[in-house]
């Protein structure tokens, strides 16, 4: 089956997707595209440069270690979901250089829904997490997984304001699934495996060290359909993550700020690079191709939008390209229409909360009785 520029084979050894994460120097992320592009550890090390017998050394030293981590994961209750696997997020399988694999605590997430990840500063004001909090419920109650990183600041803001609309929410970490970072964390980090699942690339007890964070961005910004920025300086992490988004063909967007602090600079020059700027839930959702009303309460009341104009040459073509019934994955409907992939996704996923098409492991498939 080829999906997202690589063939997904169904055989493939859980361990060689473990054993992929061992090739993985700090901070660099060129073993997991390679392996994304030939899908074989063999030839992972040989063009990492390891000649025939260093190679087959390599290669079992790599096995013998992703099978220890993949017996400890078991022994700490988490799950490990390798790029092959159905259960794998087709958006993040999208990106030049995914995860070969994910280790789960908790729930396993449900990467067929909507997503929307909302990052900022750790060392928020009172302000910002008020905001983090009010995005993340109104999000969650619109029915889209909030996505962040169980960061002081922001990030906890957000997960705390899903789970309190009884959403979803997802956070991924720079250490291993089963460590809490921060500590104080430790009650909100479960509360999150229950709900969505908390993700790692990284084998479990994994410290989290510093050059761990931006390979974390990427997940980010890789698993969500927009990005939206809560008062980044000019050196703030969540900058790394929305660059990363704007990299990814992701939608980026930024609450602003006032101008006189510098905890702000870095989401105004995002603005200026033109990300969006918005205030609100709807604003967010609005841009997402949703519409939602706000009662006298201020309680966000979710729906989706008619499509505009634009949104319905978007369904025309789809039409004219979709047979109902039928399945395509994402490369085949690219072809078909001439659209990027990052597009094509974006537009997909409207008309997957329209109810016109499904998603699968396969693909997407035009549902019966409902234009595109």
């Amino acid at each position: 089956m080829w999906h997202g520029g690589c063939t997904l084979s169904p055989a493939m050894d859980l361990v060689d997707c473990v054993a992929a994460t061992m090739f993985q120097p700090p901070g660099d992320t060129l073993p997991a595209r390679l392996f994304k592009e030939v899908l074989d550890l063999e030839e992972v090390a040989a063009r990492l440069g390891y000649n025939d017998a260093a190679r087959s050394a390599a290669v079992s030293d790599a096995r013998r270690r992703a099978e220890a981590a993949l017996t400890a994961g078991a022994s700490k209750g988490l799950t490990a979901i390798g790029l092959n696997d159905e259960r794998y997020s087709p958006w993040l399988r999208e990106i030049v250089d995914p995860p070969s694999v994910l280790w789960v605590r908790g729930r396993t997430p449900p990467f067929d829904r909507p997503t929307v990840a909302v990052v900022g500063s750790r060392q928020a004001t009172p302000a910002g997490l008020q905001m983090g909090r009010h995005l993340g419920e109104g999000l969650a109650a619109a029915g889209l997984i909030v996505i962040s990183g169980l960061a002081r600041g922001v990030d906890g803001a957000s997960h705390q304001g899903a789970l309190a609309a009884g959403g979803l929410t997802i956070g991924v970490l720079g250490c291993g699934a089963d460590v809490v970072y921060p500590s104080e964390h430790r009650e909100l980090a479960s509360q999150v495996a229950a709900s969505g699942g908390v993700i790692s690339e990284f084998p479990p007890g994994t410290s989290p060290l510093s050059h761990h964070f931006p390979l974390r961005n990427r997940i980010i910004s890789g698993l969500a359909r927009a990005v939206v920025v809560i008062e980044a300086g000019e050196k703030s992490g969540s900058l790394i993550t929305a660059k990363m988004a704007m990299e990814q063909g992701r939608e980026v967007m930024v609450v602003p700020g006032n101008v006189l602090s510098g905890r702000n600079r870095g989401g105004h020059s995002l603005i200026k690079d033109g990300a969006r700027l918005v205030e609100s839930v709807s604003d967010v959702l609005a841009d997402l191709g949703m519409n939602r009303g706000i009662d006298k309460c201020g309680i966000d009341k979710c729906g989706i939008d008619d499509f505009g104009s634009d949104n319905l040459v978007i369904e025309n073509e789809l039409s004219r390209q979709m047979a109902i019934g039928e399945t395509y994955d994402a490369d085949t409907l690219a072809g078909l229409t001439g659209w990027d992939v990052s597009r094509l996704l974006s537009e997909l996923a409207a008309l997957e909360l329209r109810g016109q098409v499904s998603r699968s492991a396969g693909g997407w498939t035009r549902l019966a009785g409902r234009a595109c």
